[in-house]
């Protein structure tokens, strides 16, 4: 995935949790190509993960927290 994108899609997964829901967007990174990405610190409490390719992807202090991770390889 284009960095440029994917931070744009943090940002505003971030404004969606921050506002219970109010603005911004729920992450859905479902079926996403994230392999080496760059994820450190990122916010993904309850974001849609299914499918993704994580592998090589830097989750270092990343929230994971209720994410769906089904099939994430």
């Amino acid at each position: 995935m284009n960095p440029k994108i994917l931070k744009k899609i943090l940002a505003q997964h971030k404004e969606f949790i921050e506002s219970l829901g109010k603005k911004g967007t729920k992450a859905n990174l479902s079926d996403a190509d994230l392999h080496n990405a760059d994820l450190r610190g990122a916010d993904l409490i309850g974001a849609d993960l299914r499918g993704a390719d994580l592998i090589g992807a830097d989750l270092d202090f990343a929230n994971l927290s209720c994410a769906n991770l089904h099939g994430v390889k």
